[in-house]
């Protein structure tokens, strides 16, 4: 896990105020009012995810793509949906001048990418009130899934016997918000 995180250049994935900051173990601010995550809970997510190499994973919340990549450099096939399209487009930009190779979508995190599940793991960086069921339904049997429920960070293993939730460490995150921003935009019918 640190021997990927060491890989990724941080400072490729913060604004250009913030780069003498890049390796604080502190969240920082992005535009739109989100954040990149402080490296700890990162770290923290994509450990409690169990990656082994070659799983196909879910990155909920893209802000700036860091997390993305230290998913990557964890041997897997990511693919990455965000819902503000400013914040897509820099990910992209911050991916491929990083050497990433990662799907980036606009769109409703909490519904997940359904054409290309089931996933072994999905990351959620944003906080929801309770576990979103279209991303549990597209785990994988034995699949992880990892997310902050209020100001708790969950991991979730999705069990032949239904799901199997552990406490990893109080967190505190932006919040997931269902819908897109009204810039023209489809609207999934979810409610607010």
């Amino acid at each position: 896990m640190l021997e990927a995180m060491r890989r990724v250049p941080r400072e490729a994935f913060v604004p250009a105020a913030a780069r003498r900051h890049a390796y604080a173990d502190a969240a920082l601010a992005l535009s739109h009012g989100q954040t990149i995550s402080q490296p700890y809970v990162v770290a923290l997510i994509c450990q409690a995810l169990e990656l082994q190499g070659g799983e196909r994973v879910l990155d909920v919340g893209t802000g700036s793509g860091y997390q993305a990549a230290v998913l990557v450099e964890l041997g897997s096939d990511v693919v990455s949906v965000e819902r503000i399209p400013e914040l897509a487009e820099e990910a992209r930009r911050n991916l491929a001048a990083a050497g990433y190779d990662v799907e980036v979508r606009v769109g409703d995190g909490a519904l997940g990418v359904p054409e290309r599940a089931p996933f072994e793991a999905i990351a959620v960086a944003a906080s929801a009130a309770n576990l979103p069921a279209p991303l549990y339904d597209q785990l994988a049997e034995n699949g992880r899934l990892v997310l902050p429920i209020d100001e708790s960070l969950v991991a979730v293993t999705r069990t032949a016997s239904g799901p199997r939730t552990r406490f990893l460490s109080p967190v505190r995150f932006v919040p997931l918000v269902h819908g897109l921003p009204d810039r023209g935009l489809p609207d999934h019918g979810l409610p607010d």
